[in-house]
């Protein structure tokens, strides 16, 4: 059955990398993904797969039936593209401006599609059945929470939940699949320093949020280094500072943003507190004050460790010789998270560079693209894995 399988979604890459390519000509932002979902139902309709459309805007849901009674294994793809204008020059370039497939979720739709026909062509030794979800508005725009509020959930309640996600970090032939946290919480911060412009030549007239700004930036670094535990992880960046208009006025206020990214609640919760303190305290040290927004964008993916086990299991038998790493860890994050707090699963990563060929600019980069050959690698493992829960 293994070396069926491969055969299997090897013979179907062309059918995969077609679709690939031709979601990545046409990408749509979050919540606006309408002809990426025409393609999708059109695609699983063929099949004859019962199907819920617009389910939060533009998702899919699709359900296959095994023979016989059984769980029920939920699989995520993400659908969504980026604000970003292409630079790859490919012959598959985006031809949206302004819009670009620039972190492999092109990919994971194929994938997915794949998946349905490599499920469907073995309904008939599948003992429960699958849902199938593809999800929009992953970046950041909490198209999975919306999912969750929708019912994606329920009636009945998945068994297990599997994701994957191309990765350009490690070449083809490398699977990570960690146990426990393998995606950080993100929160998303916005501050406004708010002082009193004046005359740059006439500093003592004014109180200066640029300065302020500035030790309020180097504070923050010291969150990190000395609040958190060295054996735990934890982010803070700024990552845009905005004030002023020209080179001899001290201006008003000045804005800053970034991001914070952590593991476990418990580091989360120090990081915010003394993100807080630091940045009320140093504003207030230079005769400033602080206006902080914190958003909460995700919290952690977090593995169930036999979910886990049975990924790498399934990689090995399917892929002799391959890569499989139980530690691999980003702070990156993923809305996938908020189906993992409510049930079981593993989220895991599919190598896709290829430095030789210029196949590994990182993700959401403008010249972002990934090697196809672990289309057929992915699509193989994200069913075997299925197929091994499904009838253990």
């Amino acid at each position: 059955m293994t070396t069926d399988l491969v055969t299997q979604a090897q013979a179907l890459f062309e059918y995969t990398q077609g679709l690939r390519r031709d979601f990545h000509r046409h990408p749509e932002l979050g919540f606006q993904e309408f002809r990426t979902a025409g393609v999708i139902a059109r695609e699983l309709g063929a099949l004859g797969l019962p199907l819920r459309t617009g389910v939060a805007e533009t998702g899919v849901v699709a359900a296959l039936q095994g023979a016989r009674p059984g769980p029920l294994v939920l699989l995520r793809f993400d659908i969504d593209a980026l604000p970003v204008t292409e630079e790859t020059g490919a012959e598959y370039a985006s031809q949206n401006p302004g819009v670009m497939h620039a972190c492999g979720h092109d990919g994971h739709t194929a994938i997915g599609l794949t998946v349905a026909r490599l499920l469907h062509a073995r309904r008939d030794q599948i003992a429960g059945s699958v849902r199938l979800v593809f999800q929009p508005a992953e970046e950041g725009m909490g198209g999975a929470e919306r999912m969750v509020a929708e019912g994606v959930l329920r009636q009945p309640v998945p068994d297990l939940a599997l994701a994957l996600h191309l990765w350009n970090e490690r070449p083809v032939g490398w699977i990570g699949a960690a146990n426990g946290p393998c995606m950080a919480a993100a929160e998303v911060f916005h501050l406004r320093i708010l002082g009193k412009g004046g005359h740059g030549a006439l500093p003592h007239l004014a109180v200066d949020p640029v300065l302020a700004c500035a030790q309020v930036i180097s504070a923050l670094q010291s969150i990190v280094a000395r609040s958190v535990s060295p054996l735990d992880t934890a982010v803070v960046s700024v990552t845009l500072v905005r004030g002023g208009e020209t080179f001899n006025v001290i201006p008003p206020e000045v804005e800053l943003q970034g991001t914070i990214r952590t593991f476990d609640p418990a580091t989360r919760q120090v990081v915010l507190q003394r993100f807080r303190e630091l940045v009320t305290g140093v504003a207030a040290a230079h005769g400033c004050q602080a206006e902080i927004k914190l958003e909460s964008l995700t919290p952690a993916v977090i593995n169930d460790p036999r979910a886990a086990a049975r990924v790498r299991q399934a990689a090995g038998r399917l892929f002799p010789g391959i890569q499989v790493d139980s530690d691999f860890r980003t702070m990156g994050s993923e809305d996938m998270a908020f189906m993992l707090q409510e049930v079981p699963g593993c989220f895991f990563f599919v190598g896709s560079a290829d430095p030789a060929r210029g196949l590994d600019a990182s993700h959401h980069h403008p010249r972002f693209d990934f090697d196809e050959r672990a289309l057929p690698l992915g699509a193989a493992l994200i069913t075997a894995a299925t197929l091994d829960f499904l009838n253990s």
